[in-house]
């Protein structure tokens, strides 16, 4: 689903009252064309030079941090030039494009990554087209920031401090394309798991992802924060902070952190996903959002939406396309999802606070969902020719809901969904009475609860937390120092999101 967001600013920004001191220059830039000096931008924070990214980065490439700089996101910025369904080889090669690939016709492998210091800001600015990073399938991002200095992807209002707690969709975001299984075939041509291939939703120009390549790596971000995003590309459809398409258990996503998504948290299409340490602060829509085929792994997760905003904490999802191959397989592990009040947008369109459908195959393991004005789950049935149903599995994990709980549609009802809950056995407790500390922090009651000892026979790629939840008490401190402070979560830093650090 998308939302309507308000990106008018309501607060008035403050010209260069603060200590940062504009570089004097750009530093080099290996991609043909260069950083662009496109003069300076004053804030809150000081004066700032802005370098400006070309739109393909074509060779290996880097954004230093450099005091005094902020780089520009202007329209959409592509990351090398994609390489199809399948990479490349020696008996199959691939001719390059032109070095512009102005015309979006990307057909081969570049080899690109762009690295990405820790400390750096990057904000997007709408002009001409949406602001956007795309990195093409053949090529990787490499952002990996540290607990003291996070990578900051914003919006040129957080810059010029306009932003109040409530902005959001100021730029698109981040999408990483690659070439993993998917399903729901929509580029030209693609009709089959032999050339299954989707295009980004909402995009102009080709912007393709798929392959059968589960193990495909783009790169690694670790210890990022990206706000404000989820711009419209096209009417109807936005990007959300976090775009995974058909990405494989190569691609490292750890500690990140989404900020006022005017669409989604994130946002994953098919392929083999495995993510550790995501918060999700005030999506407009779903915090977390997986379709298409994908098998998905996730751990450490905190879901906060705005007081009565927001959508689902989790839409699970192959709506319209259950038949194909093949299903999604995906666990959701240690989370805190937490959705204080009643939100119009979950009422109308997901109706609970996870969502799921599509003939999905999903595992919750140690969860906590706190939505006490909501309805927890709802599971959409079908047997569209005789596909099986969407099925959930559940091991100690609690509700604090409404007194529905439960809502079944399509060949379900609500009954059926608490019988696959199954509150009273494996530790599930579906009338559980929270008593979290400090939002998200477990208390008492969360503390009680036994974690499920077996679910390293999932994954491997799991821990083997002894708790529930993503928070196990105060000494647990994993989501300080990398994050920024907004109203509906306060994460212990010493920047509000509404603000950029200085060093």
């Amino acid at each position: 689903m998308v939302n309507n967001p308000s990106t008018t600013p309501t607060a008035t920004p403050t010209s260069g009252t603060g200590t940062v001191v504009a570089a004097a220059s750009c530093p080099a830039f290996n991609a043909t064309g260069g950083l662009t000096d496109s003069g300076t931008i004053s804030g809150p924070e000081g004066t700032w030079r802005v370098c400006t990214l070309p739109a393909l980065v074509n060779v290996n490439s880097s954004l230093p941090k450099v005091a005094g700089v902020v780089y520009r996101i202007n329209g959409r910025v592509d990351v090398g030039c994609d390489g199809g369904f399948t990479a490349p080889t020696a008996a199959a090669p691939r001719v390059t494009t032109t070095a512009s690939c102005a015309s979006r016709s990307l057909t081969a492998d570049t080899n690109v990554t762009l690295t990405i210091d820790p400390g750096v800001i990057i904000y997007g600015e709408n002009t001409s087209e949406a602001a956007w990073l795309a990195v093409n399938r053949g090529n990787k991002i490499n952002a990996v920031g540290t607990a003291a200095l996070p990578i900051i992807f914003t919006s040129r209002q957080n810059v010029v401090g306009s932003n109040s707690e409530t902005d959001m969709g100021q730029w698109g975001g981040v999408v990483l394309l690659g070439r993993g299984i998917t399903t729901d075939c929509t580029a030209a041509g693609s009709t089959s798991a032999n050339n299954c291939e989707r295009n980004t939703e909402g995009s102009v120009n080709p912007a393709v992802f798929g392959g059968t390549d589960n193990t495909y790596n783009a790169g690694t971000m670790k210890y990022v924060q990206i706000r404000y995003s989820g711009y419209s590309l096209s009417p109807g459809i936005e990007l959300q902070s976090l775009t995974g398409e058909s990405l494989g258990s190569g691609t490292t996503l750890e500690y990140i952190q989404s900020v006022n998504s005017s669409d989604d948290g994130v946002e994953f299409f098919g392929g083999e996903v495995r993510m550790k340490h995501y918060i999700a602060v005030n999506a407009d829509d779903d915090s977390l959002d997986i379709d298409t085929g994908i098998k998905g792994f996730f751990q450490y997760l905190l879901l906060l939406q705005r007081s009565g905003g927001g959508d689902a904490l989790m839409e699970i999802d192959s709506n319209g396309n259950e038949d194909n191959a093949p299903r999604q397989t995906s666990t959701i592990a240690n989370f805190t999802a937490i959705q204080p009040a009643a939100s119009t947008n979950n009422d109308s369109n997901d109706q609970a606070a996870v969502l799921i459908r599509g003939n999905s195959d999903i595992t919750l393991v140690n969860g906590i969902i706190n939505t006490p004005a909501n309805e927890c789950i709802r599971l959409n049935g079908t047997t569209t020719n005789g596909s099986a149903q969407a099925t959930l599995k559940a091991y100690a994990t609690v509700l604090s809901c409404n007194a529905t709980k439960f809502l079944g549609t399509g060949t379900y009802n609500a009954a059926a969904v608490q019988t696959q809950f199954g509150s009273g056995s494996n530790a599930n407790n579906d009338t559980f009475t929270s008593t979290l500390t400090s939002t998200f922090v477990n208390g008492t009651n969360e503390t009680g609860v036994v974690a499920y000892a077996n679910i390293q026979t999932i994954s491997t790629y799991f821990d083997k937390p002894t708790y529930i939840g993503a928070v196990s008490g105060a000494s647990d401190t994993w989501y300080r120092g990398w994050t920024c402070n907004t109203a509906t979560g306060a994460f212990g830093s010493t920047t509000a999101c509404t603000a950029l650090p200085t060093t």
